[in-house]
């Protein structure tokens, strides 16, 4: 009887084995990849547009087949828009799902939440639309984040082509600058609008600041209807973007305003209003009504998936998704240091834009666009190459 149970729990035991061996086998016919995003907050439609562009990519990806003869599987995770949260994240997925890299953050704040995190533990990340220099490029030491790359431009060249088109398109001689004093992007683009700006020999006449979140902005619009300058910049995000917008029409601010692809968010628009949004301009990553054929083939579609247009965020998260994908086939590896070699190897990718690859600071060479908002709708105005 004793050897009856004995053989019975050996038995047990093997089972057991073999069914953990099978779990592990299933596994390994997945190659899985962290997304870490806000999806809440007030930078929710940032993350909502990326994920859209992420699943759409996978999609299309694991269609075909997949990569190294597997499938993607996509982790999302909601950083909830703060720089905290993007850190614990980061942590999550590396230590507790153990992905292979990861797309995010749509912020250079919370972009720069997690690049420690994936510098520690040796995962590569795409940042997809955090534009600061400071997300590739450790500021303390000058040296390139071996393991951070981006899918985006970065703001010395978005300043620059903004104050470009501020002086030499609009007619722009002065200036004034309103940030969001909390935000490195803020901070980071107007700075490099100012120093091209006056440069050129434009003049700042004024420069405010508020602080993301705050929803009355009557006070210093006061003081900057006073000043009565040419042209607004306004280097913000759409939430607060939009309320400031609508508030300065209202109190009869009718130069033209200014600002980067922190504006980019269907949600601009509904905020301050059609009407409102008319003598506005912003540099962006992309433009839905571009001719170009690759283009067009994206925006039908993600329009026949999702029902709407594709903004940046999109575009790029697909980008970046593509991106990585096309990295772990070259490297044949899904190991860290294969695929960051690989990365910065890439050549001959073409994104929705046009051709791809890193520079020395693992950001990508490509170029923008100016897009002018009439009635509510995005209006190409100029492409502008690096």
């Amino acid at each position: 009887m004793k050897r009856i149970s004995v053989i019975f729990a050996i038995l047990i035991l093997l089972s057991l084995v073999l069914s953990g061996c099978n779990k592990t086998a299933s596994s390994d016919n997945v190659i899985k990849i962290g997304a870490n995003f806000e999806l809440t907050g007030t930078m929710a439609a940032y993350g909502a547009s990326s994920m859209n562009g992420i699943n759409l990519a996978v999609d299309e990806i694991n269609n075909s087949g997949g990569v190294l003869g597997k499938k993607i599987k996509i982790v999302s995770v909601d950083n909830k828009s703060d720089v905290g949260e993007s850190t614990n994240v980061a942590t999550k997925l590396i230590n507790q799902d153990k992905v292979v890299a990861i797309i995010g953050t749509t912020a250079t704040p919370t972009s720069l939440g997690m690049v420690n995190v994936v510098t520690d533990s040796k995962i590569p990340m795409i940042a997809t639309t955090a534009t600061n220099p400071k997300v590739t490029v450790n500021p303390n030491t000058g040296k390139v984040r071996k393991y951070v790359f981006r899918a985006c431009f970065i703001d010395p060249f978005q300043g620059k082509v903004n104050a470009d088109f501020a002086y030499n398109t609009l007619k722009a001689k002065t200036a004034v600058i309103y940030i969001d004093d909390k935000s490195d992007f803020s901070k980071g683009l107007a700075k490099v609008f100012e120093d091209n700006f006056v440069k050129l020999g434009g003049k700042i006449l004024d420069k405010e600041a508020y602080v993301q979140g705050d929803n009355d902005f009557r006070s210093t619009l006061t003081k900057i209807k006073g000043v009565n300058a040419d042209i607004l910049f306004l280097p913000g995000h759409y939430a607060e973007v939009g309320k400031i917008i609508k508030q300065a029409r209202e109190m009869g601010i009718n130069s033209p305003i200014l600002g980067g692809d922190g504006w980019d968010s269907p949600d601009l628009v509904k905020i301050a209003g059609s009407s409102a949004m008319n003598n506005t301009f912003m540099s962006n990553h992309f433009i839905a009504s571009d001719n170009d054929p690759k283009v067009q083939d994206f925006v039908k579609k993600y329009k026949d998936k999702y029902g709407v247009e594709p903004d940046s965020r999109a575009v790029l998260a697909y980008d970046a998704t593509n991106i990585l994908a096309a990295a772990i086939k070259n490297a044949n590896s899904t190991k860290a240091d294969d695929i960051v070699k690989a990365l910065e190897n890439l050549k001959d990718f073409v994104g929705i834009n046009g051709p791809i690859k890193f520079d020395k600071n693992h950001d990508p060479i490509k170029s923008a666009v100016i897009v002018e908002f009439k009635d509510g709708k995005q209006i190409f105005k100029a492409k502008v190459n690096p």
